[in-house]
């Protein structure tokens, strides 16, 4: 009997998958950790990662060696979709600190004072 060590990438210990011969097919280790992880087909997708040499098998008819420790990560089905939105987050430098004390306490702090505060208070 030939078995698989495998863990998700959350956990700290391996569980083993058993199965004759000398290999595993990717799609038939999946299908073994999904039944024995009660996970659902239509949920999710499986990411598995060898463990020694962090390659990822993405073809899933690849063959992994028995004793082999492999990681497992759960992705969405069909993968994770790259964006083409490109986030641009511009920070402002604080104003130079004065020493003029606001009067009015109920006037509105501004953010350059609330960042200048937060930046200067020991």
């Amino acid at each position: 009997m030939s078995c698989v060590h495998y863990k998700f990438s959350s956990k700290l210990n391996y569980d083993t998958v058993t199965f004759n011969g000398l290999n595993i097919s990717l799609c038939d280790l999946k299908r073994q950790i999904m039944s024995r992880e009660k996970l659902k087909v239509a949920n999710c997708d499986l990411q598995i990662t060898n463990a020694q040499t962090k390659e990822e098998y993405t073809d899933d008819n690849a063959l992994i060696p028995r004793n082999s420790s492999v990681i497992v990560r759960r992705i969405p089905v069909g993968g994770v979709k790259a964006t083409n939105k490109t986030y641009i987050i511009s920070l402002c430098e604080p104003a130079r600190a004065t020493s003029k004390a606001i009067d009015d306490s109920s006037a509105p702090i501004s953010l350059a004072q609330l960042i200048q505060v937060y930046l200067y208070s020991p």
